[in-house]
């Protein structure tokens, strides 16, 4: 079943055309889907080989990543601590194929639970990451606008005032009236009025490469952007629980207001993908029905 209405995606032969026509140094080399578990919301993605992956959006929302990528991944990639995926190719629509993608190199690992990791070494490289992230020159970045996470909160209230009577209607294990006060305590909380920063904005468990328990990689930056660094503290609810969680907001080292905007970038999206996702990927609203507990338990 597809994710999105209006999804486009891209076939086993349509990625070994473009890449047999685009990148001929490759045309010999399998080209092989991901398990289903391992697909996101905005991507499908392909083997090439064993070293090689094509990152073919299937959203139009996602189609502006294959030129950023390829912009802002070299320029923050030296100052980073763990690899980034930083595009070998950028590959132009055909075959039927309507959109820029990309062929990244393939990064060996493993992901944490994806529903809540209680790692403390793991928690702890994130945060280092995300430091590392924080105090790269932001000047000439781009911008995050307004609705997108590094922006302001009050830019998504609308969505979230809509949503809550959809919700009601569901059992989906939280008091619906609890979730709209935690979410007015967020938005109560000072907007960023120092310097913006580069943020990741979406640290989910999926985007974290493990080896041996260690950060070795981060991945799908299709959140990036200079804003507020709000959405990169929001991992401690995210993706980390327990011991995990006390050591990842101590190790990030930021103030009670980011932190309570953090929860708001945790509550907001958690609370439109319950809904959205209800059907089309019970995985990720299961997410945010854990999300939303964990807020409404932060800020009780």
């Amino acid at each position: 079943m597809p994710i999105h209405h209006d999804e486009v995606r891209a076939t086993v032969g349509q990625v070994r055309r473009l890449v047999a026509a685009q990148c001929p140094p490759w045309a010999d080399l399998p080209v092989t889907p991901l398990a289903d578990e391992l697909e996101g919301t905005d991507h499908v993605l392909f083997r090439i080989g064993n070293d090689l992956v094509a990152r073919m959006p299937k959203i139009a929302s996602a189609v502006d990543q294959a030129d950023s990528d390829a912009r802002w991944l070299p320029v923050l990639a030296p100052h980073l601590p763990v690899r980034i995926p930083v595009p070998l190719h950028v590959g132009e629509p055909g075959e039927g194929y309507p959109w820029r993608w990309t062929v990244v190199p393939w990064v060996p690992g493993e992901t944490p639970p994806r529903l809540g990791c209680d790692d403390v070494t793991l928690a702890v490289d994130v945060a280092a990451f995300v430091h590392a992230l924080h105090r790269v020159d932001p000047a000439g970045g781009p911008v995050k606008p307004p609705g997108s996470r590094g922006s302001a909160l009050r830019h998504v209230d609308g969505a979230v005032r809509r949503v809550l009577p959809r919700l009601a209607e569901h059992d989906d294990g939280f008091d619906v009236a609890a979730a709209a006060t935690a979410w007015d305590a967020c938005l109560a909380a000072p907007d960023w009025d120092r310097d913006p920063v580069w943020i990741h904005g979406d640290l989910q468990p999926g985007n974290l490469i493990t080896d041996a328990g260690r950060l070795a990689a981060v991945v799908d930056f299709g959140a990036l952007g200079v804003g507020d660094p709000a959405p990169d503290v929001a991992p401690a609810l995210w993706t980390f629980t327990g011991a995990a969680r006390d050591a990842y907001r101590k190790a990030i080292e930021y103030d009670d207001a980011t932190w309570h905007r953090a929860c708001g970038w945790a509550l907001a999206p958690s609370l439109t993908g319950i809904d959205y996702y209800r059907r089309t990927f019970p995985r990720m609203a299961e997410h945010g029905r854990r999300m939303v507990r964990a807020v409404i338990a932060e800020l009780a």
